[in-house]
């Protein structure tokens, strides 16, 4: 029996182990076979709509969180590079410059 079954099409965050590290993901809950679940997230690329759909095994999940915000569409790319800029250093994260030797 499906044990996410209860949550298909909605947007959720899992934590899940890749190997020795641990890794989130945040997509729409796309199936769920009995022994593994799939994320699918949508995003444009060149004008069309590109569609990333991946697996993760059941034995894999750390944990899953049902996630009610939905990602905003950015205005351009610059938009998008500004925003991550912001972000990353409103979380304590340095930015690192290219340096030339």
């Amino acid at each position: 029996m499906a044990r996410y079954s209860g949550l298909l099409g909605r947007r959720i965050v899992v934590t899940y182990r890749a190997g020795d590290i641990i890794l989130p993901a945040t997509g729409n809950l796309a199936a769920d076979s009995g022994k593994s679940i799939f994320l699918e997230e949508s995003y444009k690329q060149k004008g069309s709509i590109k569609t990333f759909r991946w697996e993760i095994p059941y034995p894999c999940i750390v944990e899953m969180n049902e996630c009610p915000e939905i990602p905003k569409p950015s205005a351009s790319e610059s938009d998008a590079r500004e925003t991550s800029a912001e972000a990353a250093l409103q979380h304590g994260t340095l930015e690192l410059k290219n340096r030339l030797a």
